[in-house]
């Protein structure tokens, strides 16, 4: 791990590869696993702000889910996650096919919203942990993910530049720039 600002930041976000290949896993990530999307408390807001505008891109169940639930749901943490359609996939899902994709993001997409997508979404395979003095920010593997690391590796993409539009809008321009400059030094 090394530090950079107020983060630890592992070196495995520059020695792994990564590209999500969605003709592979179909968007897995939106459908598998045991828990919603992780969200910022200020993306709470966003989401209940441009539900309106999403809404008519959802299916019927992630409608009635979302109203059943609220925009997010909060843990027994006192987290704060999407809301899952019958403790499976987000709420948010939509299908192309069968293709997950986020109905967040294609209303992003279309000129509704001016907010991508959480954060969390934007930026995984990395995942940041927040504490009282300093964040983390971490690779998270998971195999359903391991053809994207195929794909990463065959594209020679490192995680980092992968994620480098979400890690700028979570971090910055110039944390993001003595990233770079880390990773060139430790591929020396």
């Amino acid at each position: 791990m090394f530090q950079l600002g107020k983060t630890l930041v592992s070196e495995e976000i520059i020695e792994n590869d990564f590209v999500c290949n969605l003709a592979s896993c179909k968007g897995a990530c939106c459908v598998d696993g045991d828990a919603g999307a992780p969200l910022e408390k200020e993306e709470t807001s966003i989401l209940e702000s441009n539900y309106n505008k999403v809404k008519p891109l959802l299916r019927d169940e992630g409608i009635a889910a979302i109203e059943k639930q609220g925009t997010f749901i909060t843990t027994p943490n006192g987290d704060y996650e999407t809301p899952l359609i019958d403790g499976n996939e987000c709420a948010y899902v939509i299908f192309d096919g069968a293709t997950a994709l986020c109905g967040i993001e294609q209303a992003y997409n279309q000129g509704l919203i001016a907010w991508k997508k959480p954060i969390s979404c934007h930026l995984y395979p990395v995942r940041v942990k927040d504490f009282t003095e300093f964040s983390a920010v971490n690779y998270h593997r998971w195999e359903i993910c391991d053809d994207a690391c195929s794909l990463g590796k065959e594209l020679q993409v490192p995680i980092y530049k992968f994620v480098k539009e979400a890690l700028i809008r979570k971090f910055g321009a110039d944390w993001y720039t003595s990233l770079e400059e880390v990773a060139k030094k430790l591929k020396k």
